[in-house]
């Protein structure tokens, strides 16, 4: 089974802790609102990335 077209990692202290994958970026997003809520503590990151595009679409914290 291929993974979806839309990755979202989980970092923690650098280090990918949680990943998931969505062939649809509405839903992707939605988990990416979830995620941030459940998980985005200090210290952590969280990143959506299209991966066929091989493009970063955003990123919790976001980086100034």
């Amino acid at each position: 089974m291929r993974p979806g077209r839309y990755h979202l990692v989980l970092a923690a202290a650098g280090r990918p802790a949680m990943h998931g994958w969505w062939d649809d970026e509405t839903v992707a997003r939605r988990k990416l609102a979830s995620w941030i809520g459940d998980w985005g503590v200090s210290g952590s990151s969280i990143t959506l990335t299209d991966e066929k595009a091989g493009e970063r679409l955003t990123e919790w914290p976001e980086q100034a």
